[in-house]
């Protein structure tokens, strides 16, 4: 029931910067693991970073030193902050989690319906 919902997709000039933010549709118990992930058309899904509850993350080479990815736990929010943009960088991204919902306290893995970020040269 509980769902994923991203947000902050868009168009953007080589260069520039975009956050993305997901969230839960509704309230949950908690979160764990939370990551980003990207798919270009004809691509296969890749990881581009993610981050433990503890605050821990990991980052794709690629995007190393231009993406950010943080959360806030009160809000159950993930972020990623991609700064330097590339048009390589164009994808679908879409954000994963593991979710700890309230009734029964079953963990549920589930994917955001994606948003897109178009980088232009």
């Amino acid at each position: 029931q509980v769902q994923l919902v991203e947000s902050g997709g868009g168009l953007v000039q080589a260069g520039g910067s975009l956050r993305l933010s997901c969230a839960p549709s509704g309230s949950v118990f908690r979160i764990n693991d939370m990551g980003w992930y990207r798919q270009a058309p004809g691509k296969q899904r890749e990881l581009v970073a993610t981050i433990t509850s503890g605050g821990s993350t990991n980052y794709a080479e690629s995007v190393k030193g231009r993406f950010t990815i943080s959360r806030d736990n009160a809000k159950n929010t993930v972020y990623l902050q991609m700064n330097s943009l590339k048009p390589e960088d164009t994808a679908v991204y879409y954000c994963n989690a593991n979710i700890i919902v309230l009734v029964g306290y079953k963990t549920l893995e589930r994917w955001g319906q994606g948003t897109l970020v178009t980088v232009s040269s």
